[in-house]
């Protein structure tokens, strides 16, 4: 890797680097597709069911170089692989000729042409990132500032399941020193029980909106904390912002926005009703968004999250590489998939360790 000292940051700027226009520069190529990812297990949450999931990819091409994204369209919110596809294809003939040097503008531009689509948004942020921090040399955590060695612990997920086959993937994640645990069906202490007959671990527990009523989850919360675990994502509707912030003053475990953030402007209302958030880059469209919804969070003095959805090593290494500012992370949708086609940040006893390759660092899987 390049040492990028402040006298090769200024050298770069004055050689065309991201702030200085160019003059007559080639087009730029763009390679977008479906990939379907395999899943080590039936993925079961309060939502859906399934063995595999589809993300768009896109490889942004300039200059020699290859910039690399991803999205994970997310249903929930009116979103699919096929649309999410086809909003970016649209966007060919700005990025062809656009300079993407000159990202922050041209983001911008994305943002104001494209509505909704976020994951495909997060694609193309992630791509031009990737893209301009390997002109630069850098690892795209060195462009933000931040230390790898800060990077937190990362949960392993495990799905809603039989309480043998919970006890089986418990079992598998040996190596993770805290486990999430997905809840919000009437199943929730069968779950938990299953858990508990095989690991003492610390737990956090996600019920992905499940829990309708608010004395409900008042007594489930309350349980919740004398098994050991640690905090609570969405226990309620995310419009329920009212009954949370109910659910909030009738509990001690902090209580995480996930459904209900999505937004930088999101994040003062939840400072209401919620002790954090949790921020994807698919919900929200890519790292910089993420970037302002954390200082949004600091400044309001919550919690930050960065989560993921099932995504191959593109999406969760950009999330990895932010992770330094997260109090708690939970970035292991690579680690859920059997048929990853690349290799970034790796987990060691449970905690991220960021490639320290100029961009992203992404390799191909097997690859050197």
């Amino acid at each position: 890797m390049r040492n990028f000292s402040r006298r090769s940051w200024i050298g770069a700027l004055g050689a065309g680097g991201l702030a200085t226009p160019s003059r007559g520069a080639a087009r730029a190529g763009l390679a977008v597709e479906i990939r379907r990812l395999k899943l080590r297990h039936t993925w079961t949450t309060v939502m859906s069911s399934s063995d595999y999931r589809e993300t768009v990819h896109v490889a942004f091409t300039r200059d020699g170089m290859t910039g690399r994204g991803e999205g994970a369209p997310i249903p929930r919110y009116g979103e699919d692989p096929p649309s999410a596809r086809s909003a970016i294809e649209a966007l060919r003939p700005l990025l062809a000729s656009a300079d993407p040097r000159r990202f922050q503008p041209l983001l911008a531009m994305i943002f104001q042409r494209l509505e909704g689509q976020w994951a495909a948004k997060a694609a193309i942020d992630i791509a031009l990132m990737d893209w301009a921090t390997q002109k630069l040399g850098v690892p795209l955590y060195q462009y933000f500032g931040l230390d790898p060695g800060q990077a937190p612990v990362t949960t392993f997920s495990i799905g809603i399941d039989t309480p043998e086959m919970t006890r089986h993937k418990v079992r598998e994640a040996e190596a993770f020193p805290v486990l999430k645990i997905k809840v919000g069906l009437d199943t929730d202490e069968q779950t938990v029980a299953a858990v508990r007959a095989v690991t003492r671990k610390p737990l956090r527990v996600d019920a992905n909106e499940g829990w309708k009523d608010k004395h409900e989850a008042v007594r489930k919360i309350n349980w919740l904390e004398q098994e050991g675990v640690e905090f609570v994502e969405q226990p309620m509707p995310a419009g329920m912002l009212e009954e949370t912030r109910w659910v909030r003053s009738r509990v001690r475990l902090p209580i995480i926005a996930d459904e209900a953030s999505l937004h930088p402007e999101d994040v003062p209302r939840l400072a209401e009703a919620y002790d954090g958030i949790n921020i994807k880059l698919d919900k929200c469209g890519g790292i910089w968004e993420a970037f302002r919804m954390i200082q949004l969070a600091r400044a309001l003095r919550m919690k930050v999250m960065l989560g993921c959805m099932i995504s191959s090593s593109v999406s969760i290494t950009a999330a990895a590489h932010l992770s330094p500012l997260a109090d708690y992370a939970d970035l292991d949708g690579n680690l859920l998939i059997a048929n990853d086609p690349y290799r970034g940040v790796e987990v060691r006893g449970g905690k991220l360790i960021l490639p320290d390759r100029p961009g992203l660092g992404l390799l191909p899987a097997g690859g050197a």
